[in-house]
């Protein structure tokens, strides 16, 4: 493989794969539908694709080796009340790149969601696109690595208003800037609930590693996690200390988001297609706070 499509490159994790995709010495082609929000760089190729478009995907595919597919519509509360642009975009783009993946017998990857059961929009259309990855893999000989990325955090997370332009609140990115303004960092439900953190760069080696590495099994799924049992207060705390102030207020849960939920990976899906030197959570919010006191304040 040398040349690589990453549907969404130009999104959070897409920005990242792309970083360690050109470390590595690979032709990076970038497949976004919206290039012009974003700065561009010399050494990867740029092309629009809209993943709901077969004859893009098609066109897109033929000059490719190898795929991560990361494009989709994002947002579990934020969907709720209109699904059909997500379900369109994240279930028929998906079969869209499957087909085209099949038709010129390339591996690839497809991110799915640690929180694959909860009853929102994003959940039930990435984990419905993911059992077709795996429809795929058994019954038409596909070769699609399905890796269920958990919570991921990092430099290059956009925050929601009044913060920045995402029209999706994000748990990181919207305790670090109001940590940062001295301002109230906003806890939904009593915040006992178990994620697991994991740093955006070793979300993006996870999965580069599923795509290249000659022992990823097709017939699995793999889990981009920590293992690390993190409440919401555990982070929201954390966040308070890296920056030195904030304080906290905890308001009623969102649709889509059960209380008490408990969303970690399971260490036996990590396998060893990856490292388990992962980033540690003090570590990458300290980085991650340095890049949102540098971009945003």
């Amino acid at each position: 493989m040398k040349n690589i499509v990453v549907t969404g490159g130009s999104g959070f994790i897409g920005s990242h794969v792309v970083d360690n995709l050109i470390s590595k010495n690979f032709n990076v082609i970038v497949a976004d539908q919206r290039l012009e929000r974003f700065s561009k760089r010399d050494d990867v190729d740029y092309t629009y694709m809209d993943i709901r478009d077969q004859v893009q995907v098609t066109e897109c595919f033929a000059r490719a080796d190898g795929f991560i597919h990361l494009a989709g519509v994002l947002g579990t509360q934020e969907t709720i009340m209109n699904p059909a642009p997500a379900a369109h975009t994240n279930i028929l783009g998906g079969l869209n790149i499957f087909e085209a993946a099949n038709q010129y017998d390339l591996r690839g990857v497809y991110i799915a969601v640690g929180n694959h059961w909860m009853n929102n929009t994003y959940s039930i259309s990435k984990t419905a696109t993911e059992r077709f990855a795996d429809m795929f893999n058994k019954e038409r000989n596909g070769k699609i690595a399905i890796v269920r990325a958990l919570n991921a955090y990092g430099p290059n997370q956009k925050p929601a208003h009044p913060w920045g332009s995402s029209k999706v609140r994000k748990i990181i990115p919207n305790f670090i800037m109001p940590a940062l303004k001295n301002e109230t960092i906003t806890i939904y439900g009593d915040g006992n609930q178990i994620m697991d953190m994991i740093f955006v760069e070793d979300v993006a080696e996870i999965l580069v590693q599923a795509l290249i590495n000659e022992n990823t099994k097709y017939d699995k799924i793999y889990e981009a996690g920590s293992g690390n049992k993190t409440t919401v207060n555990d982070i929201a705390k954390l966040v308070i200390d890296i920056v030195g102030q904030g304080n906290i207020e905890y308001v009623p849960m969102r649709p889509g988001e059960p209380e008490n939920s408990i969303v970690i990976g399971d260490p036996s899906t990590f396998s060893k297609i990856h490292t388990n030197e992962l980033t540690p959570l003090e570590e990458g919010l300290k980085i991650t706070v340095d890049y949102f006191r540098n971009n945003y304040l």
